[in-house]
């Protein structure tokens, strides 16, 4: 609901539940209080999938499928806006964390020749996001599992036919 309308209210959110607001209130004082819990919980989603991927021991393609496969999970479990986690110091720094180890692994891939060397430094680490995002909110028809192998595929090969 808040991935559709980021302003939606507490009572709206009981509403969509099937709960009264005021057994929101007992757990979360506040609106802001609720967001927090979610953007933690998709924090902790998101550094699970980077752990069970097993970035920096797993052969360099199992990972990447992996991690994008767990990846589009949270992003359709959590669809939250990510600027809002940003706002609390602990949680960016987590953040943070979880992007240089995707960094780290995306430069293991090009040292490893998975990935094209005459790319511009960084372009794989802006341009996955961007891949998963999109096939998790867009093609809604493809398994987590399918919609991997789409982002894979177009990381690795692009959509042209040279």
């Amino acid at each position: 609901m808040l991935s559709e309308d980021p302003g939606a209210s507490i009572a709206g959110i009981a509403a969509e539940a099937g709960v009264d607001r005021r057994t929101v209130y007992r757990r979360f004082a506040s609106r802001e209080d609720l967001l927090t819990a979610i953007h933690e919980a998709r924090l902790t989603a998101i550094e699970r999938a980077i752990e069970e991927a097993r970035l920096r021991e797993a052969p360099v393609a199992v990972a990447l499928h992996r991690y994008v496969e767990n990846i589009i999970t949270v992003n359709r479990t959590w669809p939250v806006d990510l600027a809002r986690m940003l706002t609390d110091e602990a949680v960016r720094r987590r953040r943070n964390a979880s992007v240089a180890e995707v960094d780290a692994f995306l430069r293991r891939a090009r040292d490893e020749g998975l990935l094209r060397r005459d790319q511009p430094e960084g372009w794989a680490s802006v341009l996955l996001p961007q891949l998963m995002h999109l096939v998790s909110r867009n093609m809604p028809e493809l398994g987590p599992g399918q919609a991997a192998d789409v982002v894979v595929d177009t990381l690795l090969h692009g959509i042209g036919t040279s």
